[in-house]
């Protein structure tokens, strides 16, 4: 049983965490209610697990840890890809204009394609980092692999993804920043 002031700081972090972990778990699947029912299924182990997190200001990577071991477990039990074309991502401009919101929502698209061709390792790795904000270290630890591992996966991962959108940055200035 977690102490009384523990568990309410636990509780309060995840309130924290949600947000992340969501956009995270969302990168991932491509769905919603999938990205939805990790968040919740990491939650929920993390509580059951609870007592073996010493340091809660470790919690960030061990939440992180937990809810790439759900994915994994996930799809091993389900087997079947998430098609971007049925994933209408809710877009907000800044502007009321029509037309860059579309030329936006094309862009996101087109992004979120090029991520959802990349392998597994390579996709979590990119999202963690370039979505997610995480340290090489924190991806490290959570994936449990080496920091080199990490940086040789980003980098093929943002090669691929460069290859995969140059052509479109004739067309589209929007995407001539990506490096």
């Amino acid at each position: 049983m977690l102490p009384f002031s523990r568990k309410r700081r636990l509780s309060r972090s995840f309130g924290e965490l949600r947000p992340e972990l969501y956009r995270i778990a969302w990168s991932w699947c491509h769905d919603d209610d999938l990205a939805e029912d990790l968040v919740q299924d990491t939650f929920l182990r993390a509580l059951e697990k609870s007592a073996q997190l010493k340091d809660l200001d470790k919690l960030r990577p061990w939440l992180l840890r937990i809810m790439v071991n759900r994915h994994t477990d996930h799809f091993r039990r389900k087997r079947e890809t998430v098609e971007l074309d049925d994933c209408e991502p809710a877009l907000r401009s800044a502007t009321p204009c029509p037309v860059e919101a579309a030329e936006r929502h094309a862009t996101v698209v087109m992004v979120h394609r090029a991520i959802a061709m990349l392998g597994d390792d390579q996709r979590k790795v990119v999202t963690l980092v370039d979505v997610g904000g995480f340290s090489y270290a924190e991806v490290a630890e959570a994936l449990e692999i080496p920091i080199g591992t990490v940086m040789s996966r980003l980098s093929r991962a943002r090669k691929q993804l460069r290859s995969q959108l140059a052509p479109q940055q004739v067309d589209n200035p929007r995407l001539r920043s990506v490096k």
